[in-house]
């Protein structure tokens, strides 16, 4: 996703701290929204595998797009950070009056 689009989910998102350590989304779990990395440092393991995830990274977009909408990855906090986190509703809204806002999220998945 480029900037203009983390600006967009900044612009109707929430900010929220984590710690180290914290689950952020669990695996199988229903998909209610999306995070924007704002500061610190995530990990997520999918069954694809491991991957470490810092600043301008989103997570949880999957979920939004997928079928059945449930988890297909858990992610937790590596270090403290911030994240901004968008719900779903805002996501069908930013996606519904953008098309290639939506075909940018479904890329970056």
């Amino acid at each position: 996703m480029d900037e203009d689009d983390l600006h967009k989910l900044a612009a109707v998102g929430s900010e929220l701290s984590f710690g180290a350590g914290q689950m952020l989304i669990e695996r199988g779990k229903p998909g209610t929204g999306l995070y924007v990395v704002v500061e610190g440092h995530i990990v997520v393991e999918a069954p694809e595998g491991t991957r470490e995830l810092g600043p301008g990274s989103v997570v949880g977009e999957r979920a939004l797009l997928s079928e059945d909408g449930t988890r297909s990855a858990r992610v937790r906090a590596l270090t403290f950070g911030k994240v901004i986190a968008v719900e779903r509703a805002e996501i069908d809204r930013l996606c519904a009056e953008d098309p290639e806002f939506a075909e940018r999220l479904s890329r970056a998945s």
